[in-house]
């Protein structure tokens, strides 16, 4: 575009009405471009857009985007790591250092199960041999399989979910080509979902050096899982009888939210898996359904509280999402991301702590609009004025 100005017209004005058309096209710019701005484009997107939003998640503390008459995170959390989802979704409600590494104990058999449970038929019988049950770690928790003993895979399978049995584990792996092979298996899988924080050394979950996830991967896990109706009828179930030769025994989901076992049982609870380890402390998944909504929660390592702490904060993360539902924007996604989108791109919008209000930094778009159509208007009539001769010169 080209100004001209007639020849009288003062040198100053003539750098005025130049500016001020420049600030009235980058206004404009910011309008229809609001990554111009320093904006994500994604401003204002609803959850079903979760997916391609930039990860906020990262950043650590507490992020929560609460719209008006959202009630308050939970402020009684003593958890390292904590994350609300819908699960339907995959919308990220809120969350708490969501991406930080931590032991994640038994709570990493999810992964196992994804990873392991569709390729083996439920109703295939298997007789273990001793070899199979070798290798696993002092202290484990175990379901009692026992060599030369016949069980059906679904059996052990509960045994997994119920009695978070590492020897069950030791012997589902071995079916699915060594533990090796199921170690590389479940790291693939883990990418393939979009969880970068997990690396797997033990499949069952076991302490060992560098084996790792955190609470956004578990919720990933959690979420993937309740989608396999396989999956979902193990970890929803609170008893189950576990064969021992000629006669059988009861076992009970070590999930203390669905059995109630110490704790007040959580209404509609659907699973999802417990863990706990003297490294990792004790960690959660715990999916419950109210009123057509499902939400999955992970909690990791409280700092108080006792052994039950994991369970309670679960709750209260719970009884929170069922009420922000609709009330709060999401903060990241559960969802892979597109490959084709960038790994790096502008900061997510202003996310506040527990504590904070929310601020937009800068001038709202329609106000810079404004302003500069003020100026550039006021720029207009300077240069007619003095085309009129009304200015002195001096």
């Amino acid at each position: 575009m080209t100004i001209g100005f007639p020849s009288r017209v003062p040198r100053v004005a003539r750098i005025a009405i130049c500016c001020s058309a420049v600030c009235t096209l980058g206004a404009l710019a910011v309008a229809t471009n609001p990554e111009g701005a320093g904006l994500p484009a994604w401003a204002g997107a609803q959850d079903a857009k979760a997916a391609q939003e930039p990860p906020s998640l990262h950043r650590p503390g507490t992020r929560v985007r609460p719209r008006a008459g959202a009630p308050r995170v939970p402020q009684d959390l003593t958890a390292v790591s904590w994350l609300v989802a819908d699960a339907d979704s995959g919308a990220v409600l809120a969350a708490h250092d969501a991406h930080r590494r931590l032991p994640p104990a038994s709570t990493l058999k999810t992964l196992f199960a994804l990873t392991v449970l569709p390729g083996l038929p439920a109703g295939l019988r298997h007789t273990v041999e001793a070899k199979e049950l070798a290798g696993i770690g002092a202290g484990s928790s175990l379901v009692g399989v026992k060599e030369n003993h016949t069980y059906r895979v679904a059996d052990l399978w509960r045994g997994v979910f119920l009695g978070s049995g590492n020897d069950a584990v030791r012997v589902l792996a071995s079916l699915n080509g060594g533990w090796k092979a199921t170690t590389e298996q479940m790291q693939d899988k883990a990418r393939s979902l979009g969880a970068r924080d997990t690396r797997v050394v033990s499949p069952d979950g076991y302490d060992a050096p560098g084996q790792v996830s955190s609470a956004y991967d578990l919720a990933v896990f959690g979420r993937a899982g309740l989608r396999n109706a396989e999956f979902a009828g193990y970890c929803a179930t609170a008893t189950a009888k576990f064969p021992a030769g000629g006669w059988s025994y009861g076992i009970q989901n070590t999930n203390r939210l669905l059995t109630g076992a110490g704790v007040a049982r959580y209404p509609g609870l659907i699973g999802v898996k417990n863990g706990y380890t003297s490294n990792a402390g004790n960690t959660l998944i715990a999916a419950a359904k109210r009123g057509g909504r499902t939400l999955v929660v992970t909690v990791m390592r409280p700092r108080s509280g006792g052994g039950y702490a994991v369970y309670e904060e679960a709750r209260s993360l719970l009884d929170w999402g069922f009420r922000a539902a609709g009330r709060v924007d999401a903060v990241g996604s559960l969802l892979p991301r597109p490959a084709a989108a960038p790994q790096a791109g502008p900061g997510p919008l202003p996310v506040r702590e527990a504590k904070e209000e929310v601020t937009a930094s800068g001038w709202p778009v329609a106000g810079a609009i404004t302003a500069a159509a003020g100026f550039g208007a006021a720029s207009v009539a300077l240069m007619l004025r003095l085309r009129n001769g009304r200015f002195a010169r001096g």
